[in-house]
């Protein structure tokens, strides 16, 4: 989402920290550049004088001038200007109420707004062990209401029954009743949405909110539509009042303006953002973290988050006794490759990881992206057991057969074999160094083939 911003920010900084000591005007001719970047990222005017303004009367101070790390201290300034323009901190979904809780989904029609209700009812029935209610409100779009109802069997949450006819607020005082006689938790309503702001979507929603009294409204605003959804925002929160935002598509390649506009634009908290089509695609949203990302500064806690949320137990303890005795074959390889597609793909680890951005844009000019790593994993499974136990048994017949078993050439699956081997190699020396009291590498953090691009 942030990659321009990131990759033009990253120079401005670069400049400065070679520069050593800073003039004033160093740092004036510096936020210039920022402010240009943040405009081009489709920022808010208003909200892009602001920033640059807070930061320019903090890094024109003498203690900052004359410190040893001049151009570290402005950096460090401008990422906490920009916690503070995000939201300072993660902001959750509020359920203490009497139950049935009521989450009201609001926002223009294409926003993600069904399937942003069906993530968050997945989130707050496997992490909160809530029982959740979702009913769909709008019969204007064709098959929005089945819609709902598929998604809610995908992963297993309950939704209201159609009732064909019934408009949006007899739906809502259907779902209230059903909720409360079933003991729900939480009801989700799913409102309607219009290609635009007008006046009858407004008087809906204002309808079933006053019918419905809701604990918390979401507004889900596409972040890739800029300032219209900085302007959606603002027309929500002062016709119906809104307590938070929801992001969807922060994986796009879009400018994210729009997020670090929102925040700033309407007071109210981005309490969620939406990373892919996924139902489990769906994460809290962390000022910090995300200002440590524009910055090029990684978020590696959310990189173990998810980690610890996708990678099986199981599996990380095979792999790290067989690590321990030098012990690394082709299934180990496939389970690495299957944990980083978990992970989000090699493009997604290494926008967490702290100063890859330069590799990154490698990988991208040299075309190495996840589609790489899921032809090495289909040649893998390609191969019996034993040619995956013991790789030095493949000779040029089994090698053509793999190939054409995995729809590749005969010299990807050798290329994989090199990466395999430099890898069992690697591990065996790794286990020696472990047996030494020395402090190993963590096993498996680089794809195959991806050595090529470290500086």
């Amino acid at each position: 989402m942030f990659d321009s911003l990131s990759e033009r920010l990253s120079g401005i900084f670069d400049g400065l920290k070679r520069r050593g000591a800073l003039k004033e005007s160093d740092v004036s001719d510096a936020l210039r550049e920022v402010r240009i970047a943040l405009l081009e990222a489709d920022v808010a005017l208003p909200v892009v004088k602001d920033f640059v303004n807070r930061v320019k009367d903090k890094a024109i101070g003498q203690s900052v001038l004359k410190s040893v790390t001049p151009g570290q201290q402005v950096i460090k300034i401008v990422h906490d200007e920009l916690v503070a323009m995000l939201g300072a901190e993660a902001s959750g979904i509020n359920l203490l109420g009497v139950p049935p809780v009521v989450i009201l989904m609001v926002g223009l029609q294409g926003s993600g707004k069904t399937t942003t209700t069906a993530k968050l009812a997945k989130r707050l029935t496997e992490k909160e062990g809530k029982k959740v209610m979702m009913a769909s409100l709008d019969v204007r779009r064709p098959a929005a209401q089945e819609q709902l109802k598929v998604l809610g069997e995908q992963i297993g949450v309950k939704t209201l029954p159609i009732v064909a006819g019934q408009m949006p607020v007899d739906i809502t005082r259907r779902a209230m009743d059903a909720a409360r006689l079933q003991g729900f938790d939480v009801l989700m309503l799913d409102t309607a949405g219009r290609l635009h702001v007008d006046a009858e979507l407004m008087a809906e929603v204002k309808a079933v909110r006053d019918a419905s009294q809701p604990l918390e409204t979401l507004l889900v605003a596409d972040s890739l539509t800029g300032q219209d959804a900085v302007n959606v925002a603002k027309a929500f929160d002062g016709e119906v009042g809104i307590t938070g935002v929801a992001l969807t598509r922060m994986d796009g390649d879009g400018r994210g303006g729009a997020a670090l506009s929102m925040r700033a634009v309407t007071g109210k908290p981005i309490k969620l953002a939406g990373f892919g089509e996924k139902m489990d695609a769906l994460e809290d949203f962390h000022p910090e973290r995300v200002a440590s990302r524009i910055l090029g500064m990684g978020d590696v806690v959310s990189l173990v988050e998810k980690a610890a949320a996708t990678i099986e137990k199981e599996d990380a303890e095979k792999m790290a006794k067989k690590m321990a005795k030098g012990e690394f074959d082709l299934d180990d390889m496939r389970t690495q490759l299957r944990q980083m597609s978990k992970l989000g793909g090699v493009q997604s680890i290494l926008g967490m990881l702290p100063g890859m951005g330069k590799i990154k844009q490698a990988m991208a000019g040299a075309s190495i992206d996840d589609k790489v790593f899921r032809r090495q994993e289909a040649i893998i499974n390609s191969m019996t057991p034993t040619e995956r136990k013991k790789p030095q048994v493949l000779n040029a017949s089994r090698k053509k057969r793999i190939a054409a078993g995995a729809g590749v050439e005969v010299s990807e699956v050798n290329k994989l074999l090199k990466a395999h081997m430099q890898m069992a190699k690697m591990m065996k020396q790794m286990s020696k160094m472990g047996k030494s009291g020395r402090m190993p590498m963590m096993p498996g953090a680089m794809p195959p083939g991806f050595d090529k691009f470290l500086p």
